[in-house]
């Protein structure tokens, strides 16, 4: 399609709905009842009876109605299925040569986001479900579950280990009906209608949005982390306090093959509190004390958290003796994680 043709559709596309208030109210009137007169229209809508004729008859010029020249004159209804067919067709075109001349613009968020529009807030959801490169925990609606099932799916595929949790619970897809392993590595469903909706990847970038903010509510909001010492406040929240409060409904942790890479030490230590066996761990993080970057190597001594599961520790025993690992902001461990590889056999490679 030209140029001069594109902009020719895109000024009839835009004119066919270009309908004033009046001609909304007389439309969905008629609609509605499937037949009236101009002074019934007159009835039903805050049209004035002198207003009436040009309004029907403008709805007319452009399909959406039809004027039966009786006394007094009467307006039927047209099927919508048959009086936006051909603007259906045209849009569709118009949409697909828009398209593909469309060039998607930058927007990489800064260290915080805000955002208050929904079609920005889900486009970042996405985004982080589609960045993640080995770790993706979400909490989402039983709605947005059903939005990314097939994104969500192909990721899994990959090899991304996947948490989700459903809220509300009530809502949640029946485990006998619905396939969660092949979405999800553990799939939990809470109670709260209130519980937010939450993304991280990597325990790095991430979002927080209200659930008003997704339904598209006004005054609400979304934050978005593009950095690890933000994004692990995002992720701690999910994993203590959203985490710990649901019920399992699905788990096909053990599926996932080794050497396993860990964005976050929560998910880390649950893993290797249910399996068996011995295991190696290469991590990457800095010292606690000095701040000085670090690389430690050894086989897993021990994986524990606290009774309130606010302190994860990892001890490593390193050919320099133990050392306690603890997650982003550590403070009573050796060593700060940024990333946790677990092996079965020896160290992996980092």
């Amino acid at each position: 399609m030209s140029s001069d043709d594109l902009e020719a559709s895109l000024e009839q596309v835009i004119a066919r709905f270009n309908l004033g208030e009046y001609e909304i109210s007389a439309y969905l009137a008629v609609l509605q009842h499937g037949e009236l007169t101009a002074s019934e229209i007159s009835e039903n809508t805050d049209i004035p009876q002198p207003r009436v004729y040009d309004t029907v008859r403008s709805l007319s010029d452009v399909g959406l109605v039809e004027l039966k020249e009786s006394r007094p004159m009467k307006v039927l209804a047209i099927d919508p299925r048959e009086a936006f067919e051909g603007i259906q067709d045209s849009l569709d075109d118009l949409v697909d040569d828009l398209s593909s001349r469309y060039t998607a613009p930058a927007r990489e968020p800064e260290a915080v986001s805000l955002v208050k529009s929904r079609p920005t807030i889900l486009r970042y959801l996405e985004d982080i479900i589609e960045t993640a490169e080995y770790e993706l925990t979400l909490s989402l609606t039983p709605a947005l579950l059903e939005r990314f099932e097939d994104r969500l799916a192909s990721r899994r595929q990959s090899g991304i280990a996947i948490e989700i949790l459903i809220s509300p619970g009530v809502d949640a897809p029946d485990p006998a009906r619905f396939d969660y392993e092949s979405i999800a590595t553990t799939v939990k469903a809470r109670r709260g209608i209130t519980t937010p909706v939450v993304a991280v990847a990597d325990g790095n970038y991430s979002m927080y949005a209200t659930r008003e903010s997704v339904r598209g509510d006004t005054d609400r909001y979304g934050v978005i982390f593009n950095r690890s010492e933000l994004g692990f406040l995002v992720s701690g929240f999910l994993n203590t306090v959203l985490w710990t409060t649901a019920e399992t409904i699905a788990s096909d942790g053990e599926a996932l093959p080794f050497p396993r890479r860990y964005g976050t030490i929560r998910r880390c230590i649950s893993d290797l509190m249910t399996l068996d066996g011995e295991f190696y761990a290469t991590i990457e993080g800095r010292d606690v004390e000095t701040g000085d970057h670090r690389v430690i190597e050894g086989k897993v001594d021990q994986a524990s958290f606290s009774s309130n599961r606010e302190v994860a520790t990892l001890v490593v025993e390193t050919a320099d003796g133990p050392v306690e690992v603890g997650g982003q902001v550590a403070a009573f461990e050796d060593i700060e994680a940024y990333e946790i590889r677990i092996g079965t056999d020896e160290p992996p490679e980092n």
